[in-house]
């Protein structure tokens, strides 16, 4: 390589001091050695950095090119640097961690700005991730760690899970909704000409684990909790949703819960992680995510 960070940096320090003798300065450096890198750099490169106007070194355009790229090269530089270290420090580099849909935000943001806040140069990755996806992503190494998702379909070595909340389900329709005038609780035949509001497992090669969806009913298939809530508070369709989810639309009257035949089970919650990542970051994280838990209170279903 022609380039070298060195003669980066002495162009970098030359552009932020304004002269040689600030670049010589600012580096420890004698200022015949600022002008022997930058003679030396031009010879290899075979194109003027500077050009003399009187007394005056002033940069050439390709020089400002060199400049401004060469900058970025130098910051690229450092990451690698802090990463390296970082790593030698017992830190990843970055962490990836899922959040299954039926998570409660609220209860995870606390923590990532606490992690945040500790200022360890970690890059934190987040994706959002619905039942079976939550298992593969999981399976496939694509994430460190799953928080909310569903219990392990079989023994999955390498990877350790551990319950952190229950999730109870209600069904609920928009206010207004023509069902709120049936005589409670409704049945399966008084639900079954709406449409159920259903989030599409987002596993790419897993087994598509089942919804709770009635027998012979059209469904619409959302690809998360969110646009399920929001479908169902616009009257699009009905079905089941979890009650720590909702608890500002059920307060409001946006949502109203009904009593049906039928109930929906609890659903565990789990956060699974990769038991060979012995990185810091990780394990920091599964700490405060299992450290807690998720309480939920079954609302008054109307009628």
């Amino acid at each position: 390589m022609k380039l070298t960070l060195e003669a980066l940096e002495v162009l970098d320090a030359i552009d932020r001091k304004g002269s040689f003798a600030g670049a010589a300065e600012a580096l420890f450096k004698v200022p015949s050695a600022i002008t022997y890198t930058i003679q030396k750099l031009e010879d290899d490169l075979g194109f003027p950095i500077f050009r003399r106007e009187g007394r005056r070194s002033i940069m050439t355009p390709a020089g400002k090119v060199l400049l401004e790229q060469g900058q970025q090269l130098l910051q690229a530089a450092q990451g690698v640097f802090e990463s390296a270290h970082q790593v030698h420090n017992g830190w990843e580099s970055q962490v990836n961690i899922a959040l299954d849909t039926l998570w409660d935000l609220n209860a995870f943001y606390p923590i990532l700005n606490e992690f945040l806040s500790m200022d360890t140069g970690v890059q934190v990755n987040l994706t959002e991730e619905v039942m079976g996806g939550s298992l593969e992503a999981i399976i496939d190494n694509r994430v460190d760690i799953v928080v909310g998702g569903p219990p392990p379909v079989s023994q999955i070595q390498g990877v350790r899970f551990e319950l952190i909340a229950q999730s109870e389900w209600i069904f609920v329709v928009a206010k207004n909704h023509p069902l709120l005038d049936l005589p409670q609780p409704i049945t399966e035949a008084d639900i079954q000409p709406y449409i159920s509001v259903v989030i599409r497992d987002s596993s790419l090669s897993s087994p598509i684990l089942a919804h709770r969806v009635f027998e012979k009913q059209r469904t619409l298939r959302v690809a998360s909790m969110t646009q399920k809530i929001c479908a169902q508070i616009q009257g699009i369709g009905v079905g089941f949703l979890p009650q720590h989810k909702i608890t500002k639309e059920l307060a409001s009257g946006e949502l109203v819960p009904i009593a049906i035949h039928k109930a929906a089970p609890i659903t565990p919650q789990f956060c699974s992680w990769r038991t060979a990542n012995k990185g810091k970051a990780m394990r920091w994280f599964v700490e405060k995510i299992t450290s807690g838990s998720i309480r939920t209170e079954r609302p008054e279903p109307r009628g």
